[in-house]
């Protein structure tokens, strides 16, 4: 977490004036423990929210300008949301401004303000960097604006002006985590109607170790929008068994497995049974955790990670690297890919007494097999968006 005093003079040091009326609010980042690509196929996702994340200052200015500064980019703007649109040069503030730009669409207003960030997340590592400081802004403007907050809208605006403003067609589990996060809890959605349950993460002695692998990965022009589309294809071919069929999450895998003959391209029906198996495994996984069975839960994040690279084809040389190292390290229960894929991080599930031999051993294995050098940060389980 940000040291909040060394924060605020920052802030008086670039924007002027007194710490008389800065407020401080942070949004973790988030790492996914369990189901991946199945958000945007309206299935189930295992998400939980991380202890470091996103830390913004903000202070009412007394006219309708918003300047932003970050410590950790040199891009800084004054922005008027009524003219407010995507610059390519604003870089990273396109962000925050997204939201802000779709929570005025539905109707909240806010002032001017002077805004600081401090990022924790290394970005591009797929543990949602932009969810975090989207969802920070959210409900750190609608708090100084006296605006009532539901964190479940808060989520849904951010998805929103991802998709519409930033051009990225996003799920909706980054926001959703990040905005609902519970310390100790991981949280089982269900992404076609939002339900969720926050689910008891004991672990017993045992760790979240998150690996990145360092190659950073772009979501905009990696093939993630292609994977949608092959997704939305497999419903169309189904709809022939299932005409109500919208989301390929709305089917089990033995609907699939009595129907798949319908798909004629073996490539979309990898993706779609990758989607329905791990939609499977997620609920498996939840059992197992209510069960107090760690040892499942690992043995269903390895056979996540299997699906991923051989069925849904995004993991990259880097991740299966990272995953095959951890597994060799004795007190590893499970391993695999978090986030979109195509580079970016890993979550193992490491017994405490071996986190120090577990970083150790990966990182210099992996250095020898890659090009890249890893970074690992032991994941404690955090609460969601709120005021310091």
């Amino acid at each position: 977490m940000a040291n909040l005093a060394e924060l605020k003079k920052t802030f008086t040091a670039k924007f002027g004036g007194t710490e008389e009326g800065i407020r401080s609010f942070f949004a973790p980042g988030r790492v996914n423990l369990i189901g991946e690509h199945t958000d945007y196929n309206g299935g189930y996702v295992f998400p939980a929210a991380l202890t470091f994340g996103t830390t913004m200052l903000l202070r009412k200015r007394n006219d309708s300008r918003i300047r932003f500064a970050s410590e950790n980019f040199p891009v800084e703007a004054d922005v008027v949301l009524e003219t407010a649109r995507l610059e390519k040069e604003h870089d990273w503030i396109n962000y925050p401004k997204a939201v802000l730009v779709h929570l005025a669409k539905r109707g909240y207003t806010f002032g001017g303000y002077d805004v600081l960030y401090l990022g924790e997340i290394p970005n591009g590592a797929g543990l949602s960097s932009s969810a975090s400081i989207q969802l920070v802004t959210a409900y750190g403007f609608m708090a100084s604006e006296g605006h009532p907050i539901d964190r479940v809208e808060l989520a849904l605006v951010a998805q929103e002006s991802e998709n519409q403003f930033m051009g990225v067609n996003v799920g909706i589990m980054d926001q959703f985590a990040v905005a609902n996060g519970k310390k100790d809890h991981a949280i089982l959605l269900k992404c076609n109607d939002l339900t969720y349950e926050l689910v008891p993460f004991q672990a017993k002695g045992y760790k979240l170790v998150i690996g990145n692998t360092n190659k950073r990965r772009g979501l905009v022009d990696s093939e993630y929008n292609a994977r949608r589309a092959q997704c939305e294809q497999a419903v169309a071919y189904l709809r022939e068994a299932f005409p109500d069929l919208t989301l390929l999450g709305e089917i089990n895998a033995q609907q699939l497995k009595d129907n798949e003959h319908l798909i004629p391209d073996e490539t979309v029906r990898k993706r779609a049974r990758h989607v329905i198996e791990e939609n499977d495994r997620v609920l498996k996984s939840v059992e197992a955790l209510k069960g107090n069975n760690l040892e499942t839960f690992g043995k269903l994040m390895i056979a996540s990670h299997e699906s991923l690279k051989n069925q849904y084809e995004v993991t990259c040389k880097e991740l299966d690297v990272m995953v095959e190292e951890a597994l060799m390290v004795p007190g590893v229960l499970g391993s695999r890919m978090t986030g979109a894929g195509f580079g970016g991080c890993t979550v193992s599930l490491v017994h405490g007494d071996q986190i120090e031999a577990f970083i150790k051993t990966v990182g210099k294995r992996y250095a020898e097999r890659t090009d890249y050098k890893a970074d690992f940060y032991v994941g404690e389980i955090g609460d969601g968006a709120k005021e310091l």
